[in-house]
């Protein structure tokens, strides 16, 4: 297994500019894929979930053409009559946006498909999104654990105008149907079960939905009615804003040890995670907004406070303010993180296990961490990642308090493949 061993560091300057949004980007393409005509996407992010979005709807039939690398500009030749390719297996590694939207849109398109990834991806639950599809009218069954990919998905029988689905494991469930059920261009509507999380990525997903010209009504979030006789349109040029969920970790350094600027967010951004900054304002951050970026520094008085905050609305950016928390005057408490247990691995154990290795006192809930200020932490710790790109860029930050070593640290090229080579350019 690789190594990184990042120095302890004492300050951060000047300006990052963030990747394209992963969340934007897998939505984009897929949007782009089912619509006719060419979309030309640009500043696409390059990943891991990204590029096995690309081979998939490549091996579907979808016409993709790189067309400048460096700006990462992509024209994408879409079809509004189903995917040319009726008989496909995808291999989808651990791209949950990939592999739940792409389950609801091949199990309209009346062929036979196998979805698969890697094992972890293989324990990550896609029951409720299954069951769905099957009242709707989708063949779906599963090649090995019942409620878990791999998938086998074949033609479908759709007659059913109503569907519901569970609100509390992922969004990305309900992504899936927003996207995918226009296509059959009738009135449907999806009932949510209990309380919809992470409702800001179904905003993301609404809103790009309607640059496609779908506009789907809801009620408060509790139900969504797809109308009747939709056609998506192309807008032509879609460009990708950056990566909200990533520019966490250099807002943060620009929190601990700033000014930092972080460019490709800003007020602009349609990401929920951008919220990640009212957190930062509560623990006493300085911040300045900009259209597409956002100026940091240390509080004025150099500590952050220590804060309580349900943090549904910002899952994965969450997990950055369990690191900020170590540094923070007094205890912090997250709250309503559950759907950490069932990403790219078990975020809450994980988080729990390797702040406990450093030496910071932490108590894990079945949906909440309590995490303790810690003067000092234990040098030169191997922080095992987990296979999970979030676990590797929050934890470099604890650089700031002691020599660390990071392993496996190309996970992070699932979403940030440049992560370790910017966050050295700006910090020492």
């Amino acid at each position: 297994m690789m190594k990184l061993n990042l120095p302890k560091i004492g300050s951060a300057s000047g300006s990052v500019t963030i990747p394209g949004s992963k969340s934007i980007s897998n939505r984009i393409l897929l949007l782009a894929a089912i619509t006719e005509g060419v979309t030309t996407i640009i500043n696409l992010l390059q990943s891991d979930d990204t590029e096995r979005m690309l081979e998939a709807l490549n091996t579907l039939g979808i016409k993709i053409i790189e067309k400048d690398p460096t700006a990462r500009i992509f024209e994408v030749t879409g079809s509004s009559h189903g995917f040319p390719n009726k008989n496909a297996s995808l291999f989808l590694g651990n791209a949950g946006t990939a592999f739940r939207s792409l389950t609801a849109a091949v199990a309209l398109n009346q062929g036979e498909y196998q979805l698969t990834g890697i094992p972890r991806m293989h324990e990550r639950p896609i029951k409720d999104l299954v069951d769905a599809l099957r009242t709707l009218g989708c063949q779906i069954e599963y090649l090995q654990n019942e409620g878990y990919p791999p998938l086998k998905i074949g033609k479908g029988d759709f007659k059913v105008d109503r569907v519901s689905i569970k609100g509390d494991v992922s969004s990305q469930y309900l992504t899936a149907l927003l996207i995918a059920l226009p296509l059959l261009q009738k009135e449907i509507t999806i009932d949510i079960e209990g309380v919809l999380i992470s409702k800001p990525y179904i905003e993301i997903t609404l809103t790009l939905l309607r640059q496609f010209g779908i506009e789907i009504s809801h009620h408060d979030f509790e139900s969504f009615t797809i109308p009747a006789d939709t056609k998506f349109t192309t807008p032509g040029t879609f460009f990708v804003e950056g990566d909200a969920s990533s520019a966490s970790y250099f807002l943060a350094l620009g929190a601990l040890a700033g000014p930092l600027t972080v460019k490709g967010v800003g007020t602009s951004s349609i990401q929920g995670d951008i919220r990640f900054v009212d957190a930062l304002i509560e623990m006493g951050a300085e911040v300045e907004w900009g259209e597409n970026e956002i100026y940091v520094s240390k509080p004025q008085n150099g500590v952050l406070r220590g804060i309580d905050l349900d943090c549904n609305h910002i899952p994965d950016a969450a997990m950055t303010l369990a690191i900020l928390a170590v540094f923070a005057k007094g205890k912090t408490i997250l709250r309503n993180i559950g759907s950490w247990r069932v990403k790219e691995t078990d975020r809450i154990a994980a988080m729990a296990t390797e702040l406990s290795k450093v030496g910071v006192k932490v108590e894990e809930g079945e949906d909440y961490l309590v995490i303790y200020p810690q003067e000092e932490i234990s040098p030169d710790v191997e922080i095992e990642t987990y296979d999970d790109h979030r676990m590797a860029m929050c934890f470099s930050l604890l650089s700031l308090k002691a020599p660390i070593t990071i392993l496996d640290p190309q996970c992070v090229d699932k979403t940030f493949p440049t992560y370790f080579e910017l966050f050295a350019k700006v910090t020492k």
